[in-house]
């Protein structure tokens, strides 16, 4: 069964929301960047790197997906933590 993901973006970047607990199942904590930004039990991967890096863990391990896709002119997101491992 495929997962679904929500890609947000604004004028200039994009964030993919990434629950915490899967980027610890993926072990993958410590490549994430700190260009990316996190609120509650959320992570929101940085559309350059650090989503990239997750898609192709979860390819490699054969784990299907989806994107939805929202756009603001100027994301909440920018406003929020920015993302630190625990």
């Amino acid at each position: 069964m495929s997962k679904r993901y929500y890609f947000h973006s604004d004028a200039g970047h994009g964030w993919l929301a990434v629950k915490r607990s899967e980027i610890v199942r993926l072990n993958l904590s410590n490549k994430i960047s700190s260009f990316s930004y996190q609120k509650g039990l959320t992570v929101y991967l940085e559309e350059d790197c650090d989503a990239s890096i997750f898609l192709k863990t979860k390819k490699d391990l054969g784990e299907e997906y989806s994107f939805k896709e929202t756009y603001t002119y100027r994301s909440p997101i920018r406003s929020y933590e920015s993302y630190i491992s625990v």
